[in-house]
């Protein structure tokens, strides 16, 4: 059946009919998307993906009246395939000045959160054994180019600090060679070990947003503020217990969240959400 202009409305109506379906799919697409995007920039914020890092040498009592090794670099390589140059005291270290648990800082630096898998040291060109002789150059094959590299397995966590502790053994490390030279075959041991603790939470709503902390044990005070998704973090913690206080964006109050929070060495302490009213 047609109007008076030749139209047939039956046909309009299934023409506008099809119109709306396919306007509908479209929009129910771009608000999906706008949806999917949302989300994705409300995923929490990572708070920290480092740790810090000390390297420190110490050594046996040997029999010689010095043994000088001269350190110029020092690399860290992770298993994720990170390679990290810490900052080093370059400089000649008598290993017999750190013997009987002494020991020295010897480089410093924030590394990938993974597992420690290399330790290289990159030596100079001033080393020397010193009897009762006198002085005597100590050859280093490759040390000056490949470095002297320790295979090590140290997992690590964010937040909390570590040391690795290289203890030379002077009187295996030292070979006495035919022409009485001496020649530095280095027998190490390494030892992994945590200093701190650390401290991890998350302050809900996002209208107490951005929320200072507080940690509190005994006199001394520590302070931290939220990121964009609420992370916060307290790192190299000494052990010990800890009040948490959460101060919030107005009109939101001030929350004693914890007065008895316990941060134990190596580990960080998850206190997960803190809901601000």
């Amino acid at each position: 059946m047609f109007n008076s202009k030749g139209i047939n409305p039956k046909l309009n109506i299934y023409k506008l009919m099809r119109t709306t379906k396919i306007l509908t799919l479209l929009l129910t697409a771009v608000c999906e998307s706008f949806i999917l995007s949302c989300t994705k920039d409300k995923e929490p914020v990572a708070v920290n993906s480092t740790t810090p890092f000390e390297l420190r040498m110490t050594d046996a009592p040997a029999n010689f009246n010095a043994v000088n090794i001269d350190i110029q670099a020092v690399e860290v390589k992770t298993n994720n395939g990170a390679t990290v140059m810490l900052n080093v005291n370059q400089g000649v270290y008598n290993l017999l000045d750190f013997a009987n648990g002494v020991d020295s800082l010897i480089a410093s630096g924030n590394i990938p959160t993974s597992t420690v898998s290399q330790v290289r040291l990159i030596l100079g060109n001033n080393n020397s054994v010193v009897d009762s002789n006198g002085v005597h150059s100590l050859d280093t094959p490759s040390a000056q180019e490949s470095g002297l590299k320790l295979n090590v397995h140290a997992e690590l966590q964010a937040g909390v600090t570590y040391y690795m502790l290289i203890d030379f053994d002077a009187n295996h490390s030292i070979l006495q060679t035919g022409n009485g030279q001496y020649k530095l075959k280095p027998v190490i041991r390494v030892i992994t070990q945590a200093i701190s603790g650390s401290i991890h939470g998350t302050v809900s709503p996002a209208s107490a947003l951005p929320a200072t902390i507080l940690a509190i044990n005994g006199n001394d005070t520590i302070t931290t503020t939220t990121d964009a998704a609420g992370n916060f973090l307290f790192q190299v913690m000494a052990v010990g217990t800890y009040t948490i206080v959460v101060i919030p964006q107005p009109p939101h109050l001030l929350v004693t969240y914890s007065v008895n929070v316990n941060v134990t060495l190596g580990q960080i302490t998850e206190l997960g959400i803190i809901p601000i009213p």
